[in-house]
């Protein structure tokens, strides 16, 4: 069975780094007024963001999930 450092620990770096990056390129976006959450159509493709973000997160999750203990 893989340890904790041969599966968790690059899911954790590659998000958590990654995250970090990601969203602090949202938050430079939105500050410099690109990005303007008022406009449905803004708000919509900022969704589509985050939540692309968040949903490759749980499957990459499950997959590891999947692959260790099923």
């Amino acid at each position: 069975m893989p340890s904790f450092f041969n599966s968790w620990l690059p899911f954790i770096y590659l998000y958590g780094v990654g995250g970090i990056f990601f969203f602090t390129g949202l938050f430079m976006i939105i500050k410099s007024g690109s990005l303007n959450l008022q406009k449905k159509y803004h708000r919509k493709w900022f969704a589509v963001l985050a939540g692309g973000f968040f949903f490759f997160v749980f499957l990459h999750a499950f997959l590891i999930v999947a692959a260790l203990y099923l």
